[in-house]
């Protein structure tokens, strides 16, 4: 999974440039799930529970609530409340008296329209802003560990640690600040940290302006799971005066797309309802697909909601572009090599009638949908191949 990926490898090369033969593979496992450092992560974890937080705060915002998962979650949401009046009222202590990193990640990911990533970047922002440390050394330690902390807070979520990663990285990427006064390093650290979280928040905005070229007069679009960037891009195409017909998946089983369909329908674009086993059937009068993303991978591909891959692979047969809008922040540095090399997400299911015993239920909340099926992808880093995706990451990441 991420730690086989090129980009993490030769990170490891450079920071050891004369490895015994068999260190890199040892350094990567070391990193690995499985590792003892891993587990003791997992043990600061707040949210142990087995159900992906992502999918958790999406169900929130999207009010969709089963008997399963109150069951599930109902020691979290105790714990969620507190987490978030003590982060309003300016957020709780952490270690060193600086900003309770998780604290405040809660406040900022309770805010419907904000995404999971760009709460991280907030609240790492914030630590440093009450950092109590008196040397660089200490404070790239301790902005290190909320980074750590957060990734730890959801494993399974791929745009929250794509960000945190990133933050760290496009924060402390100049080595002259070693050098520099430390206050006025702060300074410049902070204003970083602040153009960072200024540029997320502007990045759907930017996919959506790139997107405009590509939405004509009379076209239908096929979009699949509830994507605020994906919306963002149909709520410009109208309000251009542009005119189209948009088909959304019913988005089982969590129903994202009787959400997303309501808001279309608001916004007056035409929209009509399709049960997800119907995409191969209406795909004749589909001009193009757009979807969002979880995560976008080294080889171009895409992780997103379960569906994503065969209405992909539905276009695809048919010779329909398939769109992605996603921001940079979910680049990430992973090399999936199929549907099985994945961090589980899992999710509750609920048929409405009684599972037959010993009957077993697929409960992966996401699936991986290779570049080759995929047309293009809108980003605030510009519109993208999925063949130039690895090389816009290693300019992230140098």
């Amino acid at each position: 999974m991420w730690w086989r990926s090129a980009s993490f490898i030769r990170d490891r090369q450079n920071q050891n440039p004369n490895p015994k033969p068999s260190s890199l593979l040892h350094s990567a496992l070391d990193d690995s799930p499985s590792s003892p450092t891993s587990t003791s992560m997992a043990a600061l974890n707040p949210n142990p529970n087995p159900i992906s937080a992502y999918y958790q705060t999406r169900a929130e915002h999207h009010a969709v609530v089963t008997s399963d998962w109150l069951a599930q979650s109902a020691d979290a949401a105790a714990g969620d409340v507190a987490a978030s009046s003590g982060a309003a009222s300016g957020g709780s202590k952490g270690e060193g008296g600086g900003v309770g990193v998780i604290e405040e990640f809660n406040y900022w990911r309770k805010k419907p329209d904000l995404a999971e990533a760009v709460a991280a970047v907030m609240a790492l922002g914030a630590v440093i802003r009450s950092s109590e440390a008196t040397t660089m050394n200490e404070l790239d330690i301790e902005l290190k560990k909320a980074s750590n902390n957060l990734k730890s807070w959801d494993t399974t979520s791929i745009s929250l640690s794509a960000a945190c990663d990133l933050f760290i990285r496009y924060v402390t990427r100049t080595s002259a600040l070693e050098y520099e006064d430390f206050d006025a390093a702060k300074r410049r650290l902070i204003e970083r940290a602040e153009k960072f979280g200024e540029i997320s928040l502007k990045a759907r905005k930017t996919i959506a302006m790139l997107s405009q070229d590509f939405i004509s007069d009379g076209c239908t679009i096929l979009v699949h799971g509830y994507s605020r960037v994906v919306l963002e891009v149909l709520k410009m195409a109208a309000s251009n005066k542009k005119l189209f017909h948009v088909l959304c998946t019913e988005g089982r089983p969590d129903r994202t797309g009787l959400r997303f369909s309501k808001e279309l329908a608001a916004l007056g674009i035409p929209v009509k309802l399709l049960i997800d086993s119907a995409v191969a059937y209406a795909m004749d009068e589909v001009d193009m697909v757009y979807v969002g993303a979880d995560g976008v991978v080294e080889s171009g591909g895409i992780i997103n909601m379960m569906g994503t891959y065969q209405v992909a692979l539905v276009a695809h047969s048919m010779n329909k572009p398939v769109y992605v809008a996603a921001e940079s922040y979910k680049f990430a540095r992973l090399y999936p090599l199929d549907q099985k090399d994945l961090e589980p997400a899992l999710r509750p299911i609920e048929f409405g009638v009684p599972i037959p015993s010993g009957v077993e239920v697929e409960t992966s909340a996401r699936d991986y949908t290779p570049p080759q099926y995929l047309t293009l992808l809108f980003t605030d880093l510009g519109v993208l191949t999925p063949s130039v995706v690895s090389d816009e990451l290693i300019q992230l990441y140098v």
